[in-house]
């Protein structure tokens, strides 16, 4: 799979990791869980690694844990998660708590979610990444109305990690964030490639165009992931499933050929028609 540098370190990060907003968000029923190990399983075979979570993921966090530790594939995975709250105190109380659901006594990327109480947290995150409790500190969002803030952090503070949404659909954050984050020597996590199934029901019923496979693109899901990919402030793209089949074919978007800049404009025009 292709790997990418994350800048403060040098570390080769895998392209496409594994979202788990509401995928993973299950009871104890073997029914819910079995497929979200084979999941990870896949994720990993196919030479995958970052599995992003968080506290307001309801139990996604504890599921990665338990099945992680029941694969015994924990230590093998780039962890990710995130502190959500305000206050000191409840940030290192919820903090700690995660540690615990994931079965970490490190975990390898924390990051700030949606910018709550950034400040107040940052500062428990650089005295966390001294200690060597977290690996990598980052912040995260979802929406174009906080690239304004995000800038502002990025040029005063320094950071390992931005987690944002682009896609197809929405490409500000090429404009306005990534040549920042290049400049700061930030890494790039994209969220919701897919727009929360947007993109899927945009080419419903449509095949896929010919053109596609001077690529190496063989599904539509491959066809929006490598889109993302062929930016080269992009360090990882986070779709989440609950499909072990969906993992694999994510997976691929890793593999082969990525769109050139005359590609990459092409399929905003076709995404756009």
């Amino acid at each position: 799979m292709l790997k990418r540098k994350i800048p403060t370190s040098g570390e080769l990060l895998p392209a496409i990791g594994l979202g788990t907003w509401q995928t993973f968000d299950v009871g104890n029923a073997a029914a819910e869980r079995v497929p979200l190990k084979e999941v990870l399983k896949t994720l990993l075979d196919k030479g995958g690694s970052i599995v992003d979570s968080s506290p307001m993921y309801g139990s996604s966090e504890k599921v990665v844990g338990d099945l992680s530790t029941e694969l015994n594939i924990n230590t093998k995975l780039f962890i990710a998660t995130k502190v959500w709250t305000t206050g000191k105190d409840e940030g290192i109380a919820q903090m700690n708590n995660s540690f615990n659901l994931l079965q970490r006594k490190q975990v390898d990327l924390m990051q700030i979610h949606n910018l709550v109480d950034w400040q107040l947290h940052l500062k428990t995150l650089r005295d966390w990444k001294e200690q060597g409790r977290i690996r990598y500190l980052g912040i995260t969002h979802y929406t174009e109305s906080a690239y304004s803030k995000i800038e502002d952090i990025l040029k005063n503070n320094p950071v390992d990690f931005l987690q944002i949404n682009y896609s197809l659909l929405s490409r500000t954050a090429e404009e306005r964030l990534f040549p920042l984050a290049q400049e700061k020597g930030v890494a790039i996590i994209i969220n919701q490639p897919f727009e929360e199934g947007a993109l899927f029901q945009r080419v419903k019923g449509k095949s896929l165009p010919a053109w596609a496979s001077d690529f190496d693109c063989t599904s539509w899901g491959q066809f929006f992931l490598k889109f993302i990919l062929s930016h080269t402030a992009v360090t990882c793209v986070i779709p989440g499933t609950s499909k072990p089949h969906h993992m694999a074919d994510n997976a691929g978007a890793g593999f082969g050929k990525l769109p050139d800049e005359n590609q990459r404009q092409q399929m905003i025009r076709f995404i756009d028609s």
